[in-house]
């Protein structure tokens, strides 16, 4: 076999590879965009659910009109989000104010014991699982990505066609923490 046969497949079997390489960075960048949508499709959820909470608060607990106002201004954020930091920035917010709002209803017994409030709970709580599975979903799409991207030798195809790694719906210790909140009926 002649040298310049030998060069030939060592560029075929490269070329090969390369292609390989890319069709498997592609799947992994859609399976990452696919990951993000269906985190986006629970915090729509989520967000969607807030007006139908706070007007069911909103009838019980008036005068406390800052929560209110606050649950509505991260709802809006929430919405406006549109890129991985900025939606988990607004989860975040949102999580937080969500606490306050239904630490709030503790101190009004029949706003715990309304039946459209209890159904809300329940409703977000489902929501919340669904977006702890998406988010599980994205975050394994991105560490496998990025595993891709950073390895020898697809780094160098990944860096030759401008991959780069996506970042983790990551949230804070506070958000991480599951809010405690009970609608049992309190005893005297």
């Amino acid at each position: 076999m002649s040298l310049g046969w030998i060069i030939l497949a060592v560029v075929v079997a490269a070329a090969i590879y390369a292609v390989f390489v890319y069709n498997r960075l592609i799947r992994l960048r859609n399976m990452v965009s696919e990951g993000f949508s269906g985190v986006d499709v629970q915090l729509r959820r989520r967000t969607d659910l807030v007006p139908n909470l706070v007007e069911t608060v909103k009838a019980y607990a008036a005068h406390e009109r800052s929560v209110l106002e606050e649950v509505a201004a991260t709802r809006a954020s929430s919405i406006a989000a549109n890129d991985v930091p900025g939606q988990a920035a607004a989860a975040r917010a949102l999580q937080a104010a969500l606490g306050r709002l239904f630490a709030l209803a503790e101190a009004y017994p029949q706003l715990k014991a309304d039946k459209n409030f209890l159904e809300l709970q329940n409703q977000l709580a489902e929501i919340e699982d669904q977006l702890q599975m998406a988010r599980r979903y994205y975050n394994g799409a991105v560490r496998d990505l990025n595993i891709e991207i950073q390895s020898f030798p697809s780094s160098l195809i990944a860096g030759a066609m401008h991959f780069t790694p996506a970042p983790f719906f990551e949230l804070d210790d506070a958000a991480r923490a599951a809010p405690t909140i009970s609608f049992a009926a309190s005893k005297p």
